[in-house]
């Protein structure tokens, strides 16, 4: 099925070296330097070894940096890497670093920040040459061959000749990546930053396709998130209508997989037609909560389904026996972006004959000359990128039939050509397990199960937060980065304590289940230790014993995915009104200043991190549920907040015995309430709560009415 990297027992095999077939990055975990081991380059990982060869040898430092399901990385690596002549410039000249930008993404912020700073925009691959002392003088992303053998004698030259040009570019780099760090804290943050926020999302908006901006598009979960959340604080149309047009247009589009389901990386066009077919486990998180998000808010059905067919997919496709998500799969697949996911219009009528071919072909926007436009010469090749204009249910109305049976037939179509599909050759699975990425997408199959109600998506979570506590967790609590083939490592940054951290606040909310709450609050609070500006607040990026780079990065910036700071600002919100401990609150105020600079000069530059401030502003709410979970009532109780969206709240389960319950020592102000023998529900601020109520329709009245109570309130 998926194209196979060599196994540990292949490997173990090898001599020393790696054999002449092989460069050192044969011994690495990493798919993607494991898919650069068969270069006639002398690669090497990161590391102490060679940057002391480096330094020794008194050769500048060739780093590249990349990431598995990269389609240019690819195209680098074909024109540039497998090339001889190369090869003998790079080995001769350089010292030839290969890092995995998932697995560093330390490094990755760092260099990437060099990148955009020398030519004005980044991207990978990524190309830096440096000094031993990892100091750059030239920067770039993807470069062809010709390019290279230009390069590559040209930088050599300076290095070897003109030392006091390297050393200027590097005082200068180091100056300007100082000022940028300092750049980020100012004044107070208020409800004037989530308005500008909201304000610039519109103008970005493109009210025909959906999404923001031109080409390409990213589908940008977390800006629809924040739209959301600003929609149940002010109850403004505009924002919600956003949301949903641009998830509605993603969702019958050929950014997302039609036959397999889930999303694939971005939009190469305006449209939502073409798309990078690369598929990244946290998009399919971060979208599958959107979806979630608004049918919570909507109940559009097409909503429901796009959230529980991307975790479908998941489950079949990015999950590992032992419990973790993997973390891609690629774009290509025998060398073609795309050949996996395309079509032509004899091998549809082929598969499905002529009278279901045509009802697929009309409906899925399929032609004789194709939609797909080869990427280097624009023509058109005769394959097709299946989307539809309309929902099924809207065609079944349209044709005049029973909206079940024809939704039925064409489920029985997507199956033919899928399992049609599972014959090819399929894209390389990346089968790392990440600890950032499993935290989100924890949060999604535990938030999709506790809405909906779906208790195999609750155990799905559970078994990947049991996976990464166990296996990716060591004996002194501290957390490492990656797990591949049973053998997990490198050190974990503040996205892996974040994003788990996130996914087992989610998943006790989802079972009642303390342990999950406790573990949660360890990570919160060794974060802290390990991550927390104790001067300026906020969070690094590494930690305070962590390699020392050139500048020890703050991010506060929301790009494919939510920065750690954006995360631990909602999970210091969260565990501060769950624990009633105010140093929770104390240490998000601090990180409210450190950013509040960054937020003045770019208001939807963070829109995760205006999360936490909208809950705090809003002001939030403590749901206390008390009773057994086997009783009818507290089960009522639960499901009525559940379904809701309700981002402002905390949620907390008190069992009927609670004296004997962990929970009470995660939040000691549970022993004020009295213990009934009848299921009740607590609404309460700050603590104090309104009376106790038993019926379980006059809480879901409560609810209601307190939304649209929060909302008049705003306006």
């Amino acid at each position: 099925m998926h194209h196979k990297l060599p196994t540990a027992e292949e490997i173990a095999k090898l001599p020393a070296d790696g054999g002449s077939a092989y460069n050192r990055l044969i011994f690495e975990s990493s798919p993607y330097l494991l898919q650069h081991a068969r270069n006639p380059i002398d690669w090497r990982a990161w590391g102490d070894e060679a940057l002391e060869l480096a330094l020794s040898s008194d050769k500048p430092i060739f780093l590249s940096i990349g990431y598995t399901t990269c389609h240019w990385c690819h195209v680098m690596e074909r024109e540039s890497f497998e090339d001889v002549e190369v090869a003998r410039l790079l080995n001769e000249n350089y010292i030839c670093i290969k890092v995995d930008r998932e697995e560093r993404p330390d490094l990755d912020n760092v260099y990437m920040s060099v990148t955009q700073m020398m030519t004005g925009r980044g991207g990978w691959p990524m190309t830096v040459i440096m000094t031993p002392q990892k100091i750059p003088f030239f920067a770039g992303t993807y470069f062809p061959k010709s390019s290279m053998i230009d390069m590559l004698p040209h930088f050599s030259r300076i290095w070897k000749e003109e030392r006091e040009k390297v050393d200027e570019v590097g005082r200068s780099i180091i100056e300007n990546l100082a000022k940028a760090q300092s750049s980020q804290a100012g004044g107070d943050l208020n409800a004037s930053h989530l308005d500008r926020c909201f304000d610039a999302l519109s103008q970005a908006y493109d009210s025909e396709h959906g999404g923001f901006g031109q080409q390409p598009k990213f589908p940008t979960p977390h800006s629809l998130s924040f739209l959301l959340r600003y929609y149940q604080r002010t109850g403004k149309e505009e924002a919600l209508n956003m949301v949903s047009h641009t998830l509605r247009q993603i969702r019958l589009s050929g950014t997302y997989d039609q036959i397999g389901w889930g999303i694939h990386r971005y939009s190469t066009d305006r449209e939502w037609l073409v798309p990078h077919f690369e598929k990244m486990l946290y998009d399919q998180a971060l979208f599958a909560i959107a979806c979630l998000e608004t049918y919570q808010l909507t109940e559009d059905p097409l909503m429901k389904e796009a959230c529980q067919h991307t975790l479908d997919y998941v489950s079949r496709e990015l999950s590992s026996p032992e419990g973790g998500f993997y973390s891609a799969e690629d774009a290509d697949s025998e060398g073609e972006e795309g050949k996996f996911y395309l079509w032509t219009k004899d091998e549809l009528i082929s598969v499905l004959g002529d009278e279901d071919g045509e009802t697929f072909i009309n409906i899925f926007g399929c032609e004789t000359s194709g939609n797909y436009l080869d990427e280097a010469t624009r023509q058109r090749t005769g394959k097709n990128i299946p989307h539809l204009k309309k929902s099924i249910s809207e065609y079944s109305h349209l044709q005049d039939v029973k909206p079940k049976e024809f939704q039925q037939k064409l489920e029985n179509i997507r199956k033919k050509l899928f399992n049609s599909r599972e014959s090819r050759v399929h894209p390389q699975l990346d089968d790392k397990v990440l600890t950032d990425w499993n935290g989100l997408m924890i949060s999604a199959f535990a938030r999709t199960g506790q809405a909906m109600g779906i208790k195999e998506y609750i155990i799905r979570a559970q078994k990947a937060a049991d996976f990464c506590l166990s296996e990716l967790r060591q004996p002194n609590g501290r957390l490492l980065k990656r797990w591949r083939l049973g053998k997990a490592g490198l050190p974990a940054h503040l996205e892996d304590y974040a994003f788990l951290a996130q996914g087992l606040i989610d998943l006790y909310e989802a079972t009642c289940t303390p342990h999950y709450l406790d573990q949660a609050k360890q990570l919160i609070d060794l974060s802290r230790e390990l991550f927390e500006d104790p001067e300026v607040g906020g969070f690094f990026l590494t930690a305070k014993d962590g390699e020392q780079l050139l500048t020890r990065p703050k991010e506060i910036y929301d790009g494919a995915i939510p920065s750690g700071n954006s995360v631990m600002a909602m999970n210091l919100c969260r565990i501060w009104k769950i624990s009633g401990d105010e140093k929770y609150r104390d240490c998000l105020n601090r990180s409210f200043s450190a950013f509040s600079g960054f937020l003045e000069s770019n208001p939807s530059g963070a829109e995760n991190f205006l999360h936490a401030l909208a809950f705090v502003l809003h002001p939030p709410y403590e749901i206390v549920i008390s009773g057994n979970l086997e009783d009818e009532n507290t089960k009522k109780f639960i499901k009525e907040t559940n379904k809701r969206f309700l981002p402002f709240k905390t949620q907390i389960h008190l069992p009927r015995q609670f004296e004997k319950s962990k929970i009470v020592e995660l939040a000691p102000y549970l022993t004020a309430f009295t213990s009934s023998q009848m299921p009740t529900f607590f609404l309460c601020r700050d603590y104090a709560c309104d009376q106790p109520r038993v019926d379980p329709k006059e809480v879901g009245n409560i609810l209601n009415t307190l939304l649209v109570k929060n909302q008049d309130s705003l306006d």
